[in-house]
């Protein structure tokens, strides 16, 4: 049995099809980890979520933040962007029940040694911290209320943790560290506006990844979402948003059996790209 991670897939079915031929995956023998962002950009999204449901034994998908903003628009709480391509899920007969099986999806794994996020951990988190906040989030998102739930979680303040903040700005700082967030401050203050490389940070911020003292610097993270990082490998830190929806290709990692990185496969997307990386 082999174990992979996968970075963002964003809709591109075909580019997600030649990996895993290339990996050779087998879904009565191997297990794949998707690390967010399935749906969006890309010209398949309803071909994603069909598969990625069809195989969920062995198919672990993340929320990203382009998940969850594709179940803000079915739930009626937010509009189309111009440069979105999920128009074949939400017309699609079978669209509640990818909707439903979407939003169970968690937001934080720690499997095989890794702990695996779409964006970042804040860095005053350990992760019992972060699970647990994952867990409130997938609770919300499961709930008979969940879209007034959802409906909260939108907006990027409050930009730091505090364990007083009531329970909506909890879970808001929350859902944008796991799913957006790419810089913050030395003491953990969140940044959405920069989408390009760590080094253009602007004064006093920098990769959450980078920040002194971040508590979970001593576990293996895996994350995606940040394209420009153009795919980063570092002892305990792996990035595999590679871009494959904006001309890059899509990455795979192969877990060992004791956590460590086995080799990192990266196959070249088929589709081209229509619009350039924005993050949102």
């Amino acid at each position: 049995m082999s174990v992979y991670l996968i970075g963002d897939v964003q809709g591109c079915h075909a580019a997600l099809q030649r990996l895993l031929h290339t990996l050779d995956f087998s879904p009565s023998r191997d297990t794949l980890y998707l690390l967010g962002d399935l749906v969006n950009r890309g010209p398949d999204s309803l071909g994603v979520l069909r598969q990625l449901r069809q195989w969920s034994g062995s198919a672990h998908a993340l929320l990203g933040n382009h998940d969850i903003h594709l179940l803000a628009v079915h739930a009626g709480i937010r509009p189309l962007h111009p440069s979105d391509t999920v128009q074949d899920v939400l017309n699609a007969p079978d669209a509640v029940e990818l909707m439903d099986w979407l939003r169970e999806r968690p937001l934080a794994f720690h499997e095989h040694g890794w702990l695996m996020v779409h964006a970042g951990v804040l860095p005053s988190w350990d992760v019992a911290q972060t699970l647990g906040l994952a867990q409130e989030l997938h609770k919300a998102l499961t709930d008979s209320d969940w879209v007034e739930h959802l409906r909260a979680l939108f907006g990027s303040q409050p930009a730091h943790w505090r364990e007083d903040w009531p329970r909506n700005e909890r879970l808001r700082v929350a859902v944008n560290a796991l799913t957006r967030m790419r810089l913050c401050s030395a003491e953990g203050e969140m940044e959405f506006k920069t989408k390009d490389k760590a080094e253009a940070a602007p004064p006093g911020y920098m990769a959450w990844f980078d920040v002194p003292n971040r508590r979970t610097a001593n576990v293996p993270v895996a994350f995606g979402h940040w394209s420009t990082l153009g795919g980063l490998q570092r002892p305990g830190l792996l990035a595999l948003d590679t871009g494959c929806v904006w001309g890059g290709g899509l990455s795979a990692a192969e877990i060992g059996p004791r956590g460590g990185v086995r080799r990192v496969v990266r196959t070249e997307c088929p589709q081209a790209p229509s619009v350039s990386p924005d993050g949102t």
